[in-house]
């Protein structure tokens, strides 16, 4: 059995590393949470390429239903065929749209499929997959059959915590909360990619950031995006080391604010916390 160990592109804790390969032993979905920007949806994409799986996505939105992830039958499209004598309208196949987990389930080598924000859609669509990621099965009224899977798939399921999940679904689960990363894994981080940044200037936007974070009342705390987006910046505008040092958050706002903090309500709350000090 293939043990994730994380990728040269993906720092990933020992925690993580653990919840990833208890999930896969179990062979239960694993439910990932955590913070925007914590890497949830790249943790499906790092470890199907550390194995070697082929990957199949489904990003939910509010108006998913589950009966997609397994297949859609365009009606529509057979019957304007059988308007016009299409002779594709004798095959009900043709107008039946795979989803991700129906193309999991009839690969002849173990796929990984991710569920992407599944706490978007309905309250009831978790409960509505429960059959299918029991048994790894679903039956195809349209063509008759039920579709089984070859070869168990390793699921992801990605969540922001937008709305609680049914008890049941998370019986279901290995859960794993991914932590914002300390210091040590955000350089980490960091150092994947921009390998040949001065230390002296990464220790000075760190102390930058995390203040940043520690600012009470934010509405949305900067994360690990934010923060790589802020260093490609401060590189491009030629922000060197001294430019930083002499920043105060207590008193100035950091270059390129607007790669860190993302709302009006953010910026004038740092301002009325500056303007004590000011």
């Amino acid at each position: 059995m293939q043990h994730f160990q994380g990728t040269k592109d993906y720092i990933a804790t020992r925690e993580l590393m653990m919840a990833v390969n208890a999930a896969i032993t179990l062979e239960r979905p694993l439910l990932i949470k955590g913070e925007p920007g914590t890497g949830k949806t790249m943790l499906a994409f790092e470890v199907a390429r550390a194995m070697g799986k082929k990957l199949h996505t489904w990003h939910i939105k509010s108006t998913t239903k589950a009966q997609q992830g397994l297949y859609e039958y365009d009606a529509i499209s057979r019957l304007r065929d059988s308007q016009l004598g299409d002779e594709r309208v004798k095959d009900v196949a043709n107008y039946i749209k795979k989803g991700a987990l129906w193309q999991a389930f009839e690969s002849e080598e173990q796929a990984i499929v991710l569920i992407d924000e599944i706490d978007k859609a309905d309250i009831e669509f978790p409960n509505d997959l429960l059959q299918e990621l029991d048994r790894m099965e679903f039956y195809c009224y349209e063509l008759q059959k039920t579709i089984k899977a070859k070869q168990r798939p390793v699921i992801f399921i990605t969540s922001n915590n937008e709305k609680e999940l049914p008890d049941a679904f998370l019986r279901r689960c290995f859960f794993h909360y991914i932590r914002f990363p300390e210091m040590e894994t955000m350089q980490e981080i960091v150092d994947v990619h921009f390998p040949n940044l001065e230390q002296k200037l990464l220790d000075e936007a760190m102390r930058l950031f995390y203040g940043l974070r520690e600012v009470k009342g934010l509405k949305k705390k900067p994360s690990t995006s934010e923060l790589i987006d802020w260093v490609r910046l401060l590189m491009v505008g030629k922000i060197g080391l001294e430019g930083l040092k002499k920043v105060d958050l207590r008193k100035e706002l950091p270059p390129f604010i607007g790669a860190l903090l993302k709302s009006e309500q953010d910026l004038e709350r740092l301002e009325r916390i500056q303007s004590r000090y000011n």
